[in-house]
């Protein structure tokens, strides 16, 4: 049997355990699993050492849009996906202050072909004034589902009320990412920040446990009422965490690596408003208990929450300074740091970051090693010793809230539908991205 590409000699994790198996590949597809070294192909990749996982999706990345191009754009966005292990991204509507709509997304997409060095897919986002239309939108093409802010956000971008909630969960049939925090709560509390000398060390005063599990309970309630599946994003609360542990039938959760690595105060203490983010990171019993949602199977998907803001946004001072990350490109790193410290399987891992969000959103063809799926692949060496640093990010914010951290673990190579679009902390040939299928959304339109 001829592949294009055979990788061989490497230790797979594919959804039946971890083993040492061959991979052929053809067409930018997986077409057999084995012992393959004998076979020809193509391209031959010797991967001894290396650890070949399924293409790795981070499935909550904020990007920006034409006029905005000094923060962040697909290409910048997706070359540093791409440098940090990822093989596709969902970017967050939350870009700019105006309703999404058929012709929007099919824009995004088509820059997305232009520009982009992983594949992708859009959410869009829910306000008052497309509610009824969300169910047409979620199916076309490049559309990874529909998005809800409970809490302030950017422009029209908010659902800040039960009726325009159940509106909008009434209409479609995907399940509906929300970010739970009580606007209500959000808009009482301001004043605790609006107030001289005020620091970050206030944000998870502001955005208290409090305004994130009345969020959660309401999107619950009304999940149930209007019969929709529901995935609560950046859980940051052991309330939530424990609330949603009794309700997996009809949500799911994630989590961020932000909020399993840096704790309150000492993030404040340290990056002061490069810790800001909503929700807040907290203290640590809210990490310990996010540490055990995870090793308890509770936790569905881990995504980056990726936001590029600038150096000089971040620096205005609280609370004018924007909230939100950089991230896209530290994950992959950071996590597999936490597999080197006994804390996280690489399985439980892989399936955080591939097999989770396969299932949850319904990715057809990734997400897998397996045959008949995509030939997306990230290769890591888990005892790569590396720094992390501010100079090495291909975002345009130009930093890193983890940036003198030491991590045990690096991705060496990002394969995508067959063709390497990383090696070794370089970009190979051209963007070559192509919008993500989903299972509910084939043949529509």
């Amino acid at each position: 049997m001829a592949f294009d590409l055979l990788l061989f000699g490497g230790t797979v994790v594919t959804p039946y355990g971890t083993q040492p198996l061959d991979v052929g590949v053809r067409h930018g597809r997986i077409v057999a699993l084995g012992d393959l070294a004998a076979e020809s192909a193509a391209e031959r990749l010797d991967c001894a050492g290396l650890h070949v996982l399924p293409g790795l999706i981070d499935s909550q990345v904020h990007l920006r849009e034409p006029g905005l191009e000094h923060k962040e754009d697909l290409g910048t966005g997706t070359a540093a996906a791409a440098l940090g292990g990822i093989t596709a991204v969902f970017e967050m509507p939350n870009t700019r202050p105006n309703t999404d709509t058929a012709e929007r997304l099919a824009d995004k997409v088509a820059r997305g072909r232009a520009k982009a060095w992983t594949d992708f897919a859009f959410f869009v986002g829910a306000t008052h004034e497309n509610a009824e239309a969300l169910g047409e939108l979620e199916l076309l093409p490049g559309c990874a589902g529909v998005k809800i802010f409970m809490g302030s956000s950017t422009g029209n971008l908010l659902v800040a009320d039960d009726e325009t909630l159940r509106r909008a969960l009434a209409c479609g049939q995907r399940r509906v990412s929300v970010h739970c925090e009580d606007e209500p709560r959000l808009l009482e509390r301001r004043p605790l920040v609006d107030v001289e000398g005020a620091t970050a060390h206030l944000h998870p005063v502001w955005r208290d446990e409090e305004t994130a599990l009345r969020a959660t309970t309401r999107l619950l309630r009304l999940a149930r009422e209007t019969g929709r599946r529901v995935h609560v994003l950046h859980v940051t609360t052991a309330e939530e965490a424990a609330l949603l542990a009794e309700h997996k039938d009809v949500a799911t959760m994630e989590v961020l690596p932000q909020h399993l690595v840096l704790h309150a105060p000492d993030c404040y203490d340290r990056l002061g408003t490069y810790a800001q983010m909503n929700p807040p990171i907290r203290e640590r019993r809210h990490q310990d208990a996010l540490w055990a949602a995870v090793a308890s199977g509770v936790v569905d998907v881990m995504g980056s929450d990726h936001a590029p803001h600038t150096r000089e946004e971040k620096d205005a001072g609280y609370p004018k300074s924007p909230s939100g990350l950089v991230g896209v490109q530290t994950t992959v790193p950071l996590m597999l740091n936490a597999v080197s410290e006994g804390r996280l399987s690489l399985e439980r891992f892989v399936d955080l970051m591939a097999h989770g969000p396969q299932r949850v959103f319904g990715i057809a063809s990734k997400g897998r090693v397996a045959v008949g799926y995509d030939a997306d692949f990230t290769l890591v060496d888990l005892t790569r010793e590396h720094v992390i640093t501010h100079e090495e990010q291909a975002s345009r914010a130009g930093w890193t809230p983890f940036a003198g951290t030491k991590v045990r673990g690096w991705p060496v190579r990002t394969i995508v539908r067959g063709h390497s679009v990383m090696i070794e902390g370089q970009l190979q040939g051209a963007p070559t991205g192509q919008p993500v299928r989903f299972v509910e959304a084939l043949g529509a339109g």
